[in-house]
């Protein structure tokens, strides 16, 4: 057809017609996990993981110790020195991934359990002896948890159970460890709408501005600094956001529209600071449990941070809850939850997310961001400053570093075979369970204050409630269980299931990368060779 000067498009190559490769490692990374970035920018990006981890960390105390009784300053210096801590171990001698190892949302029902217990019904003390006492019984259940993640992860026995996973049972693992965090995305931004939103808003202009098109006529306005050759606004997006939202809440504040205080005190943690720990066999066996739960959820998030280093799969070890027990921050430690639900937990999903945003997989950054951790916990008249940052502009971060986690587990779909039926029915079905399901019990528990398994024994009813609880733990466990079972031992279901790629990694001296990413410092492989 002839007329208006309009041509008849070229017909597409045969290459563009092809679908875009599978990359086993993800590309466009700017510093991987064994490239630091120059030791200014480094310095600058440890801050920004140490804000970000900050969120949690203030949210637990504020969650816990109102019930509790006592003081929060203590128990927030507490829990920052011990993720400082949990952070240098493991990035020294664990999975040495660039992993911030805070608190977890996972140990919160278990410890709220403690806290109603009817030994301290009747405590007529004082109220900080009563919140000792219950601290030291927390003390006791962590210490007792912490070594069911020792054995497993150092026997290797964790690592010989995730050996059965593939592209496709990771998938709901990591997509959920992410996303299954929306209740703490827009929904804590809603809470002050007039702060959250500016927040989310303006982080996400300051994170994207390098994909707009500067051939535009407005852009010729902006200064060269924002040019997409600069990375210097996304890669600080959060310290930007921050400090301009931040600003604003405090004329909004100062303008009379909130009054709030928050008290600081300078301590250094120390170990059985709360006095020597008590032990219940329930309690223990509980949290015992959560802290099973917080392993499965760690494996989600450390693959998501494996991804944006640009590293191979490695999944998890550690002794994160022991020294959470020694040292009595309330809470056990995992890859967060904002992995789980609430104590601690590798903090993995929130700054996973925030290796997503700024590219940089660094170890060296992330090992900065524990001392940041170890240094406020220590002055904590200063570090009390950046733990007033309103929880609504948190909220706003946690809107897009859970999108990065989610979209890191929806990233493995490449090496399955989306046109199976098999793949379909996994994929689809354990998502919706795993959704559905927590829905489910978290709904009840709302509604009812106790969750659907209520009985006498509260030790009980967490060890069901809990893992029914967590969205990660469902849909992967669901989907591993049916990835494992309902396939036929050919190789066209191994690839449909993308083991074809998956099968490199399942022993770490089958790929050179793998030693290079993960191998032990002081030359500690000849002692603790990899398997």
């Amino acid at each position: 057809m002839a007329g208006g000067g309009g041509g008849q498009a070229a017909p597409p190559k045969q290459d563009e017609l092809m679908p875009h490769p599978a990359k086993d490692q993800l590309p466009n990374v700017s510093y991987c996990i064994t490239s630091p970035p120059p030791w200014p920018e480094a310095i600058l990006l440890g801050f920004q993981h140490y804000l970000v981890m900050l969120g949690t960390t203030v949210l637990i105390p504020t969650t816990l110790v109102p019930q509790m009784g006592g003081g929060h300053a203590k128990m927030i210096q507490t829990l920052l020195f011990v993720a400082g801590l949990n952070t240098l171990t493991q990035t020294l001698f664990g999975t040495r991934l660039p992993a911030v190892i805070g608190g977890s949302f996972t140990f919160v029902p278990t410890t709220i359990s403690i806290v109603l217990a009817g030994r301290y019904r009747d405590i007529l003390d004082p109220q900080e002896v009563k919140f000792e006492r219950i601290m030291r019984g927390t003390q006791g259940a962590l210490i007792v948890a912490s070594t069911l993640q020792i054995v497993l992860g150092f026997s290797g026995l964790w690592r010989n159970i995730t050996r059965f996973m593939s592209p496709l049972s990771a998938v709901p693992l990591v997509t959920l460890a992410g996303f299954g965090l929306y209740e703490f995305g827009f929904p804590l931004v809603a809470k002050c709408v007039e702060i959250g939103l500016p927040q989310l808003v303006v982080l996400l202009i300051f994170s994207q501005i390098s994909m707009l098109n500067y051939n535009d006529a407005f852009w010729q306005y902006i200064p060269h600094l924002m040019s997409g050759k600069s990375h210097i606004f996304d890669r600080f997006a959060v310290l930007f956001s921050v400090v301009i939202v931040w600003i604003y809440a405090h004329l909004l504040t100062v303008g009379g529209a909130y009054k709030n205080k928050s008290d600081a005190t300078q301590l250094i943690p120390y170990p059985f600071q709360w006095g020597a720990p008590t032990f219940d066999a329930g309690e223990a066996f509980a949290m015992m449990v959560a802290s099973f739960v917080s392993l499965v959820e760690s494996t989600g998030a450390l693959i998501a941070v494996a991804r944006y280093a640009s590293a191979t799969p490695m999944p998890p070890s550690g002794v994160g809850i022991l020294f959470s027990g020694i040292f009595g921050t309330g809470n056990g430690s995992s890859l967060s939850r904002f992995l789980s639900k609430i104590l601690m937990s590798i903090n993995g999903s929130e700054n996973a997310g925030l290796l997503g945003l700024t590219r940089v997989g660094s170890r060296r950054v992330v090992q900065i961001s524990a001392g940041f951790m170890i240094f406020f916990s220590i002055l904590g008249k200063f570090g009390a400053v950046f733990a007033s940052i309103p929880a609504p502009i948190v909220a706003g971060l946690y809107c897009l570093f859970f999108a990065y986690v989610g979209s890191a587990g929806l990233g493995f779909l490449q090496f399955c075979n989306l046109n199976s039926f098999r793949v379909k029915f996994i994929l689809g079905f354990s998502i919706f369970m795993g959704l559905s399901i927590p829905q489910y019990f978290n709904e009840y528990t709302a509604i009812k204050t106790y969750g659907p398994v209520h009985t006498k024994a509260r030790w009980w009813n967490d060890m069901v409630n809990v893992p029914f609880s967590s969205e990660a733990f469902v849909g992967g466990l669901l989907a591993m269980f049916l990835d494992v079972t309902l396939r036929q031992k050919d190789a066209a279901t191994r690839k449909d299931r993308g083991m074809h790629w998956w099968d490199k990694y399942r022993l770490f001296k089958t790929d050179t990368r793998s030693e290079e990413f993960y191998s032990l410092p002081f030359n500690l492989n000849k002692f603790f060779p990899s398997v």
